[in-house]
């Protein structure tokens, strides 16, 4: 049976139709409609004397190369890595440095990567300087003799402070700083970091990506071929790769990326309204109020305001009760899936981050992170002011 040429089949067209139509969508063996799962952990070599495409899973795998290929689309980037969590692509990303070299980060950055950091990549002999990165004044004072990158999470997590992506590109250029750019919040559909300078793009996949809380996956951007070859080596050589079923599971999930995001966005702006209007929310953080701090320069570099609203209740009793009240929501760590998630930064994503830098952050005791899911946006404002007034 005779299949529709590669060059028909090349991506093309707006977002919506890549997310469906991004190379990998039609088995080119069978005509199977989705990819293949190549549950195979190694691969027979007919021919000694050349070197096989696959040879082992964990060097590569064709339904990883799929998934890997797709982000790369998405991106914009020239290679996809992906891995068994968004911290270990966060943590791959970071083996690119070496010992004695310095990372200035996003003070406010998810209590993983904090972590990580301050507590691992220390010991490698790896420092670290955070700072707001809204300031590029503090962004050039943290500049050291052996700094080599920069960090950046935009919207930050979770007070979603907005940092000027082509701004600091510019500088660490001038630098000769390699970037890394944490995309979870944003995913390609609003905001596709390297067309605006950063060499690597991150995503915890768990999120927004994946987007049903039933799979845990990293992924890992490249905007070159060198950065691309860096990477792959440390991938094989540490071997933190997402698995086949995952992969699979992944790619299904990014196919309706768009309309998730699009409903789980039009419920969060309607949220975040309704928590401005009531006198006893101390403040809310979305990039889509009008008074949110730089909302102009997010407008400028992403196409949404993305689905996560942030928001103080004026003290962790408060917080606490409205977390032992709610119905609809999951009570829980992550965001991004097609149920609403509230989560209570103090002692869970932010956990790890002592507190009183937790609070010079802005991180309080009565901050909470909703994340919008696909439910009706009414039932959820309805349950919210149950949970807070009852």
């Amino acid at each position: 049976m005779n299949h529709p040429s590669d060059d028909k089949r090349k991506p093309q067209g707006k977002f919506a139709t890549k997310l469906i139509h991004f190379g990998g969508e039609i088995d080119k063996a069978t005509g199977a409609s989705s990819v293949p799962l190549y549950q195979a952990s190694t691969f027979h070599q007919a021919d000694l004397e050349t070197s096989p495409e696959y040879d082992y899973t964990r060097s590569g795998n064709p339904t990883r190369q799929a998934l890997e290929d797709y982000i790369a689309l998405l991106e914009g980037g020239t290679r996809g890595f992906a891995f068994a969590s968004g911290m270990a692509a966060i943590s791959s990303a970071l083996m690119l440095l070496s010992q004695g070299d310095h990372v200035i980060c996003t003070e406010d950055v998810y209590g993983g990567t904090y972590r990580l950091l301050t507590t691992i990549m220390s010991r490698m002999g790896i420092e670290s300087t955070f700072v707001d990165m809204t300031d590029i004044a503090q962004v050039r004072a943290a500049l050291r003799s052996n700094t080599k990158a920069v960090f950046i999470e935009t919207p930050s997590n979770p007070t979603l402070r907005i940092t000027n992506i082509s701004e600091i590109a510019a500088f660490a250029k001038e630098h000769d700083l390699l970037t890394m750019l944490d995309n979870t919040f944003m995913t390609p559909y609003h905001q596709r970091p390297i067309e605006l300078g950063i060499d690597i793009v991150l995503h915890s996949a768990t999120k927004f990506l994946g987007g049903h809380s039933d799979v845990l996956a990293g992924l890992a951007v490249v905007a070159n071929d060198s950065l691309g070859r860096r990477m792959k080596q440390i991938q094989n050589g540490m071997g933190n790769v997402l698995g086949i079923q995952d992969s699979w599971l992944l790619i299904r999930g990014m196919k309706t990326l768009q309309a998730r995001m699009e409903a789980s966005e039009k419920g969060a702006r309607r949220l975040a309204q309704w928590l401005s209007e009531q006198p006893d929310i101390e403040f809310v953080y979305y990039p889509g109020l009008p008074n949110h701090p730089r909302r102009e320069v997010h407008e400028k570099q992403s196409l949404g305001y993305g689905a996560v609203v942030s928001f103080d209740v004026g003290s962790g009793a408060r917080a606490k009760q409205l977390l032992s009240k709610v119905r609809i929501p999951l009570v829980a760590v992550s965001l991004g899936a097609v149920e609403s998630i509230l989560s209570y930064p103090a002692m869970m994503s932010h956990a790890a981050m002592p507190k009183e830098v937790r609070l010079l952050r802005g991180i309080t005791d009565g901050l909470v992170r909703y994340s919008v899911g696909l439910e009706d946006i009414e039932d959820i404002i309805e349950d919210l002011e149950q949970a807070l007034r009852g």
